[in-house]
């Protein structure tokens, strides 16, 4: 595909048509399925059983709620489609018109939604400034030399912010005023706009070894201006870190030692070097990190040498297939040659932990909280002082998860209650969620109309899989049942998802958000059908989903559930958003990362935008007069992705992630710019965004 120069705005900004491209996932570039997921959406879905799909038992899940508020919604959609088709001349497709028109607006989202666009830049709603905190090769370590695209080497990358940012966590710094520390993770890398002249088929050692330390971790403490929410990085501060994919982990928990971890390299199955494809994570009540490994399966070669039934079905299950890695790793490292090393992919697909406060702390992979494509590992305690983690496995039809842990959290920093809480993620009890429902298939036709009770809910419940060096799943042990957590899930009848991400308990509710990315499979010939949680054929724009644990306790072991938002163009009929009128909403394609507001708005990340413009993030209310009202605070610049959204009372923060990644672009033919303009290379980034004016607060009237 031939890539040109495009022309630049009178505001100086690049306007880049985005070229039509192969479908796959929501709108994602097939640039992005290669490096980020090795083409995951091209290959048959893992998860070959016989459990339900989500949508299978959802159709029978709605709740007998007031006719008279679905007839009153299913009128205001068609209002909404009225005012789309009128304004379809003045604005661009999909744009709604988002005049508000219930009076002031709930505190925390109280600006001026921004329209979709496709500006190679970060357009921040208005009254709003923006700045970029640290880049790509930005120095992190003391001595680290400042990013030089033509000269890099793997060990300046290793003293350097790394590549495609995603979870973001900061967290205030004991002692030293108008400081923070932020632990960003790095997902995966792009060779082909990382290095000039890269050749996809003989990448060279260097260039794997400078990939290999742009994966993984970056700890950056960043001191704050007192007048704004600009943050500047401090790089010669003591916290500072890199943890790459070549940092020696330690296992802990139930399958540590176990055989399935043990290779050549390490015989006690204990120890394990680095951390791969690092997506959505989490933060302790205690003060650490969670960050969970998703497409780590990518990064393995000659899967398909491997004779062994059993271990090949473990593979596949994984998604592990074909000969040559895309990366090619394998030539230049024999643990990623899964012929010679098999298990050695069994050691990926964690949540890690890692103590910011701590430089010399090892980081720990915890096997008590399973082995899967890990997108978010997000906290809430039991009444009594338990930790629970909920976690959704990102890939079409599986499944959704959460840990409860055998003890309580003890509160204070002391030394004991550090060193108790450091072991509460090894010792609990691992769940997979089941769905069920009793409402008729027959009002469910693939339209995404609404059945005549006006909404989509059910109920649930947390089947247990194993608990310390007990198992409940028949015919696997509690260590198989760690290491191949997917497998134990199938085997109980878990109910098979639409690619659960990111999950965020609401602070004051308890109420669990789950964001469904999509599922362009829906519907397709062998595939499971539309039904009430999935109420499209060939879903390209995902939903978002509320889950209420019995009682309020996130120790139960049943639940109800209901969809939240059923994401897309307002005025397509098949959209739903919590009953808010249709024609007030802004657009919202392929939900991701979450995130809750000082007041408990939801806000919501999104990756893969199908509606023609670029990626954003969203606030909404989740209660009162204004919940389900989706209002776009920004948008992120051509083919980038947002992510780790953090919102607090001065500043919003945003990962973006993946900028130019568009079908053809290249160091030498890039289609994103940003952020340093015209002859630089594209640099994914973290960016900070504040009100213009002094200390206001974000998302209020002044």
């Amino acid at each position: 595909m031939e890539v040109f120069v495009p022309p630049h705005s009178e505001a100086g900004q690049r306007i880049v048509p985005l070229p039509v491209i192969p479908a796959h996932e929501g709108g994602r570039a097939a640039l992005t399925c290669r490096y980020r997921c090795g083409d995951a959406c091209f290959h048959q879905a893992p998860n070959t059983s016989g459990n339900p799909y989500l949508g299978d038992v959802i159709a029978k899940a709605l709740s007998r709620r007031s006719l008279l508020r679905a007839g009153s919604v299913v009128s205001l959609g068609a209002v909404g489609m009225a005012a789309a088709a009128t304004s379809a001349a003045a604005t661009p497709a999909g744009e709604a018109d988002l005049t508000l028109g219930r009076g002031r607006q709930p505190k925390g989202l109280q600006f001026e939604p921004v329209a979709p666009n496709k500006l190679d830049q970060v357009v921040v709603a208005p009254g709003y400034e923006q700045a970029v905190v640290v880049r790509w090769g930005d120095p992190v370590l003391p001595g680290a030399p400042a990013f030089n695209p033509g000269r890099q080497t793997a060990a300046a990358q290793a003293a350097q912010f790394g590549y495609n940012c995603d979870y973001l966590a900061v967290l205030d710094l004991p002692g030293e005023p108008r400081r923070v520390v932020m632990v960003a993770n790095h997902e995966y890398t792009d060779e082909v706009l990382m290095f000039a002249g890269y050749n996809a088929a003989n990448p060279t050692r260097e260039q794997v070894e400078i990939a290999w330390a742009a994966h993984g971790m970056s700890v950056l403490v960043l001191a704050e201006d007192h007048d704004s929410g600009r943050l500047t990085p401090v790089t010669r501060h003591r916290l500072n870190r890199r943890i790459t994919a070549t940092t020696p982990h330690l296992f802990t928990g139930p399958a540590a030692g176990s055989k399935l971890l043990k290779t050549s390299a390490d015989p006690t199955g204990t120890r394990v070097l680095g951390t791969l494809n690092n997506c959505g994570g989490g933060t302790t009540p205690w003060g650490t990190v969670l960050s969970g490994e998703e497409n780590f399966n990518q990064y393995f070669g000659n899967a398909d040498l491997v004779t062994d039934p059993t271990v090949k079905a473990q593979l596949a299950r994984y998604g592990l297939r074909g000969l040559a890695s895309e990366r090619k790793w394998e030539r230049f490292d024999k643990r990623f040659d899964v012929s010679q090393e098999p298990n050695e992919t069994n050691r990926h697909g964690w949540i890690v932990e890692i103590d910011p406060f701590d430089p010399d702390f090892v980081p720990r992979k915890r096997t008590a909280l399973g082995r899967f494509k890990h997108e978010a590992a997000e906290p809430r305690l039991t009444r009594d002082g338990r930790v629970v983690l909920y976690m959704g496995d990102d890939e079409r039809f599986d499944y959704f998860y959460k840990y409860v842990s055998r003890d309580r959290v003890k509160k204070g920093n002391s030394p004991a209650a550090r060193k108790h809480n450091l072991t509460l993620l090894d010792e609990g009890t691992l769940y997979v969620a089941q769905f069920t429902g009793d409402s008729p298939a027959a009002e469910i036709d693939g339209s995404g109309k609404l059945p005549s009770d006006g909404e989509f809910d059910g109920r649930g419940k947390w089947i247990p899989l194993a608990s310390g060096n007990r198992s409940f799943v028949p015919g696997m042990s509690a260590e198989e049942v760690y290491v191949f957590t997917r497998l134990a899930a199938d085997k109980v009848g878990a109910t098979k998802m639409d690619r659960p991400e990111d999950v965020e308990p609401h602070p004051q509710t308890g109420t669990v958000y789950v964001a469904l990315t999509n599922n362009s499979d829906r519907g397709a010939a062998g595939k499971a059908g539309p039904d009430e949680a999935n109420p499209r054929t060939r879903n390209r724009h995902g939903q978002v989903m509320e889950v209420m644990e019995s009682h309020n306790d996130a120790a139960a072991t049943s639940f109800t559930w209901r969809l939240f938002l059923v994401c897309g163009d307002p005025a397509d009929p098949s959209t739903y958003f919590a009953g808010f009128p249709k024609d007030k909403v802004s657009p919202v394609s392929c939900p991701d990362n979450l995130a809750f507001d000082r007041y408990g708005n939801l806000w919501i990340a999104t990756d893969g935008n199908a509606l023609g413009s670029n990626d954003g993030l969203f606030g909404v209310a989740v209660s009162g007069r204004d919940r389900g009202q989706v209002k776009q605070f920004l948008t992120v610049p051509i083919g980038a992705e947002t992510c780790g959204p953090i919102i607090s009372e001065k500043r919003v923060m945003v990962a973006v992630q993946h900028p130019g990644e568009v079908d053809g672009a290249s160091v030498e033919k890039p289609v994103s710019v940003w952020p340093d303009g015209p002859g630089n290379l594209t640099r994914p980034s973290v960016v900070s965004v504040w009100r213009s004016r002094g200390n206001c607060r974000i998302g209020e009237d002044d």
